[in-house]
């Protein structure tokens, strides 16, 4: 695929899925950082049922985002809106149908796995919060772990304890940033298969940031390629890649990936 291929601007629209009512509703979104657009003019969204995938290079502005979709950074300009829920105005309401797993955000080391999903969960105000304790430990295979202190864990085991956590008010949007990043094949093929199958069950949507393009293509319906701050590519993860000529996802990835360096370093003599 040769430089200049691209139809950047003319980006395929969203799966009939994504035209359903929002759990993510992203607009115009952006975030600078000095003279450095991390965030430029992004927009999506992401419905009951599908999860989409948010991939790119490091310092593409994935987290930048995510940061924003959970209120730790506020935008520069543009909105979110969270199950119908305005973030700018109603914050709290908004993140209360919100959680998250990243393996940048670890649980309290010092306390057990049954002491940390108690205290989120009395955060997140969890219904019957003893039961759904219980249920998240049988989902994960985490009984053996209860009294265990999370920091002693390994980063497998820390994982299944995030991915539990996250789970546990229910979340009508779940962001998941690189979920699997720490774990073996066979534990990542698991956690996979049941978060697909709870979103199957219509109970959420899921924002899944990942660098695994084999993971991508397993999981997500949808996936958009993301180059400084901008959407570049959008489509279905199975179709998009020979849609531009590559062999795979993987190859797709590494192509966008040189497109936007070339562009960067074109702009920068050009400068």
């Amino acid at each position: 695929m040769a430089g200049g291929d691209w139809a950047w601007a003319q980006r395929p629209a969203p799966v009939t899925k994504a035209e359903m009512t929002a759990v993510l509703a992203v607009e115009h979104l952006c975030k600078a950082f000095g003279t450095l657009k991390a965030v430029d003019d992004v927009s999506f969204q992401v419905a009951p049922g599908e999860i989409v995938g948010l991939v790119g290079p490091n310092g593409a502005g994935k987290t930048t985002t995510i940061n924003m979709i959970l209120g730790v950074l506020a935008p520069d300009a543009g909105r979110v809106e969270i199950d119908g829920i305005d973030l700018g105005r109603d914050r709290s309401r908004a993140l209360a149908a919100t959680n998250f797993a990243a393996v940048y955000a670890p649980l309290p080391g010092n306390l057990t796995v049954q002491q940390n999903l108690r205290i989120f969960g009395m955060i997140y105000d969890v219904p019957k919060l003893a039961a759904r304790i219980e249920e998240l430990i049988a989902q994960f295979d985490l009984a053996r772990f209860r009294k265990t202190r999370v920091g002693v864990l390994s980063s497998g085991e820390q994982t299944r304890v995030a991915l539990a956590k996250a789970l546990l008010n229910r979340p009508r949007l779940l962001l998941l940033d690189e979920p699997t990043a720490s774990i073996d094949p066979s534990t990542a093929r698991d956690m996979r298969s049941g978060i697909s199958e709870l979103v199957d069950a219509g109970q959420c949507g899921v924002l899944w940031t990942s660098h695994n393009m084999y993971e991508v293509a397993a999981v997500c319906d949808r996936v958009l390629f993301v180059s400084r701050g901008r959407i570049l590519l959008e489509g279905d993860p199975k179709t998009l890649p020979s849609q531009h000529g590559a062999a795979s996802l993987d190859d797709l990835f590494v192509a966008v990936a040189h497109e936007a360096l070339h562009d960067e370093t074109a702009a920068g003599a050009a400068a």
